[in-house]
């Protein structure tokens, strides 16, 4: 259970942040952290039905947003947002990628 409440609260993380985003103009901000966030909803909900797949989901997502948010850190050479957006991914990843493992086949 606790899991999940981490990938909610990043979930949630990433709908306030594309919330800001917006609100200082950016639209894409907006769309990025509502499907971010509902692709980490929907690992969560996986995870009732297939553990093991659902962590190999989470993966490729915080993988994918990793990259994403490492090009945005080269590309603004700006540490706020992405800069702290990608520490979170990262870690979320290597979280992921510990309980993997774990779960049965």
């Amino acid at each position: 259970m606790s899991d999940k409440i981490i990938f909610i609260a990043y979930a949630v993380f990433m709908l306030v942040g594309g919330y800001f985003g917006w609100k200082k103009g950016s639209s894409v901000s907006l769309v990025s952290g509502i499907g971010s966030a509902f692709l980490m909803f929907l690992g969560v909900w996986l995870m009732t039905i297939n553990p093991r797949g659902a962590y190999i989901f989470l993966s490729c997502v915080t993988g994918v947003l990793s990259v994403v948010f490492l090009i945005r850190l080269i590309k603004t050479q700006s540490f706020m947002p992405s800069g702290m957006l990608l520490i979170v991914t990262l870690a979320l990843l290597v979280f992921t990628l510990l309980r993997l493992p774990q779960q049965s086949s």
